[in-house]
């Protein structure tokens, strides 16, 4: 299994198969809220299996000095089998190269004990992002 970054058209095809998969899917977010103008200024990461097939994605932009990691997802037949640490793990290290001290991200409140564990904190109030609630949840790197 490996997590790149997205740097070719099939890799683009691939993360939006995914997320579309598990986004407009899987949770009924409507498509003009899970696909957006950020996608274009954002680092996309994809996963691949050791049959090269798409199984989870990501994507990274830099907000105000701070990582911002957004639109995390693996493919349902693939959760709990490390594929989420794994597209974390390498979008860390990304930032990490780039200098950057502080991530930030929104997670779905199914998803905190998830990021809990990688060692964020969640912060604030419940947000409501595509009608799915969330939570702020940072981590020094």
């Amino acid at each position: 299994m490996k997590c790149i970054i997205a740097n070719n058209q099939k890799h683009f095809y691939d993360q939006v198969i995914v997320r579309s998969k598990v986004f407009l899917i899987e949770q009924k977010v409507p498509i003009e809220e899970e696909i957006d103008y950020l996608d274009s200024e954002a680092t996309q990461f994809i996963v691949y299996d050791d049959n090269d097939n798409a199984i989870g994605a990501a994507r990274f932009r830099i907000v105000h000095h701070i990582g911002k990691v957004e639109r995390v997802c693996v493919l349902k037949e693939y959760r709990k089998k490390g594929v989420g640490s794994l597209i974390m793990n390498t979008i860390e290290n990304y930032a990490k190269s780039l200098g950057i001290k502080e991530m930030m991200l929104n997670a779905q409140l199914t998803a905190i004990p998830f990021y809990e564990r990688l060692g964020y904190h969640a912060e604030g109030e419940i947000i409501l992002d595509a009608n799915i609630e969330h939570r702020k949840m940072t981590k020094k790197i």
